[in-house]
C-alpha cells in the first residue's frame, strides 16, 4: 500500500488541475489548495484509485463511500491524468475472450431484457432530462456547423443536417428507429414534408411524441408505435430510414440481425443513415479502467460500442452499401460538455425532480451518476476513447440507369455538395439567425 500511495502522491504532483485525496485515516495528499478534493473512506476505493481505475472510483462516488468536492470540468482534467493505460484498448484479445462476449451479448438483448434495459435509462424521468437537454430535447450529438451555435441551435442544425443527408422528399414514407422524444421525426415532417413513422421502446418517450404530434396535428402523416425493430412489420417498405443514438443497445451478436431488419424495411435505392457512438480501440466492447463497468451499472445496462470497421462489415453484410461515413467526435465532447453544464447549473432543481420520482436516497445515488457520467463522457470523447460516426448507406436496385447518377443504384448523387453546402433552410445559415425556440416541445408532463 505504501508503494501504491507513493505512486499516487507522484501523479497527483504532475496533474494539471490541483487535486487532493484525503485518505480514510484524515491523512491529505495532493495540492494544499485544490480545486478538487477527494475524501476517501475506505480502502478498497483508495486502491483503485491508485490504480488508475478511475470508473470504479466513480462507482464509489456514487455509492457514497468516496465524498466529492469541486466541478466536473476540474474532476475530469484530473483523472485523465490519473489514468495508468489507454482505456480504448482492450488488453483482452483472445478467442476465448470474444467468444465469451458474444455469449454474453446474445443472452443480454432478448426483446424482454432490451424493453427493461431502455426503460431503465430513458425512462427515469421527463422532467429530469428537460433541465439539462434543448428544447427539443435531443438526446443525441448535435452538429456545430458553426463555432457559435448554442446546444439548441446546435441540435437544428444536426436534425437538418441528417435530413439533408438522406435526400428527403414530400411524400416520401420516413423510418426513425429510436425515435426519442420525437425531435428528428417532427423535423422530418414539418421541414421536410414525409410521411414519418417513429419507433421506440420507451413509455415515457412514447407518451411524449403521441402528444406532441396531436398537438401540431399531424395525426394524418406522423405517428409513433412501442415496439422492437425486430418486431416492426411492415406493408410497404420506407423510402428512408434514420436511427439515431439507437444501435449503441442493439449489442454485438445482434448487429447483423439489426441490419438485416433495417434492409429488409427500406425499398430499393434507399438510403439509411446510422447515426451512433462507436468504439476509439479496434477492439473493446467498452471502456476498460472500470469505465465501462461504471456506465452498464448505473447509465445504460446492456449498451456495447463497435468499432466502425465493424459496423461497417456488418452492414455490407446485409447488403447496404456504405456511400458516406462522417465522425463527429469533437462535437459530441462540445455537446456533453454542454449537457454537463447544464445540468451543474441546476443541481437542486434535478434533486427535487428526482427525489419525487425515486425518493431523496435514490435521487442522490442518480444524480452523482449522471454527474460523473455526462462529464466522463466528454472527456472520453474529446481524449478519442469513443467516437459518433455518421453511417450513410444505400440498398442498391440493381438498375444501373436509374437513379440520379447512371451507375449508382439508388438515390445517392455520389457527390457531397447536396450535404455541406448553405442549408436550404435559411435560418440555419448563421447562428444568429436561428430559431432556438421554434415549436417547442410542451412542458413535461
Amino acid at each position: 500500500m505504501k508503494h501504491l500511495l507513493h505512486s499516487l502522491e507522484g501523479r497527483l504532483a504532475a496533474l494539471p488541475v490541483p487535486l487532493a485525496v484525503e485518505l480514510p485515516a484524515g491523512r491529505q495528499l495532493g495540492a494544499p489548495n485544490p480545486a478538487v478534493t477527494l475524501r476517501f473512506r475506505d480502502r478498497l476505493a483508495l486502491v483503485a484509485l491508485a490504480t488508475g481505475e478511475i470508473g470504479r472510483v466513480g462507482a464509489a462516488i456514487v455509492e457514497g463511500r468516496v465524498a466529492l468536492e469541486g466541478g466536473m470540468r476540474d474532476l475530469m482534467a484530473g483523472a485523465a491524468g490519473l489514468l495508468t493505460r489507454d482505456p480504448a484498448r482492450d488488453e483482452h484479445h483472445g478467442w476465448w475472450h470474444r467468444v465469451l462476449a458474444r455469449a454474453r451479448s446474445m443472452a443480454a438483448h432478448t426483446l424482454a431484457h432490451d424493453a427493461r434495459h431502455v426503460q431503465f435509462h430513458y425512462d427515469l424521468s421527463d422532467a429530469f432530462y428537460a433541465l439539462w437537454l434543448d428544447p427539443r430535447r435531443v438526446y443525441s450529438c448535435a452538429y456545430f456547423r458553426s463555432p457559435d451555435l448554442s446546444l439548441a441551435q446546435a441540435q437544428e442544425a444536426k436534425l437538418d443536417h441528417i435530413c439533408r443527408k438522406l435526400r428527403l422528399a414530400p411524400g416520401e414514407r420516413f423510418l426513425d428507429i429510436g425515435a426519442g422524444w420525437g425531435a428528428l421525426l417532427l423535423w422530418a415532417a414539418e421541414h421536410y414534408g414525409v410521411d414519418a413513422t417513429g419507433i421506440t421502446l420507451s413509455r415515457n418517450q412514447h407518451q411524449h411524441v403521441q402528444q406532441l404530434i396531436e398537438a401540431r396535428g399531424l395525426q394524418g402523416r406522423v405517428r409513433v408505435q412501442l415496439c422492437d425493430y425486430r418486431e416492426l412489420q411492415v406493408v410497404e417498405p420506407f423510402d428512408k430510414i434514420a436511427s439515431v443514438g439507437m444501435f449503441e443497445h442493439v449489442g454485438r451478436a445482434q448487429m447483423e440481425r439489426y441490419f438485416a431488419t433495417v434492409a429488409r424495411l427500406l425499398r430499393p435505392g434507399g438510403l439509411v443513415l446510422n447515426h451512433g457512438i462507436t468504439a476509439g480501440g479496434v477492439d473493446n466492447a467498452q471502456l476498460g479502467a472500470g469505465m465501462g463497468e461504471f456506465v452498464e451499472q448505473y447509465i445504460f445496462p446492456g449498451g456495447e460500442l463497435l468499432h466502425v470497421s465493424t459496423v461497417l462489415h456488418d452492414m455490407a453484410r446485409a447488403g447496404l452499401e456504405m456511400v458516406d461515413t462522417e465522425n463527429l467526435r469533437p462535437h459530441y465532447a462540445r455537446t456533453l460538455w454542454a449537457w454537463s453544464d447544464g445540468l451543474e447549473a441546476q443541481l437542486p432543481a434535478a434533486r427535487a425532480v428526482l427525489a419525487a420520482s425515486a425518493g431523496d436516497s435514490d435521487a442522490e445515488k442518480i444524480l452523482r451518476a449522471y454527474r460523473l457520467y455526462l462529464a466522463g463522457s466528454a472527456l472520453g470523447f474529446e481524449r478519442g476513447w469513443m467516437a459518433l460516426h455518421q453511417m450513410l448507406a444505400a440498398k442498391p436496385h440493381g438498375d444501373t440507369a436509374a437513379g440520379p447518377v447512371a451507375g449508382a443504384q439508388s438515390d445517392y448523387p455520389f457527390t457531397r455538395d447536396y450535404m455541406y453546402g448553405a442549408p436550404s433552410r435559411p435560418d440555419l445559415n448563421a447562428a444568429t439567425a436561428c430559431s432556438t425556440n421554434s415549436n417547442p416541445a410542451p412542458p413535461p408532463t
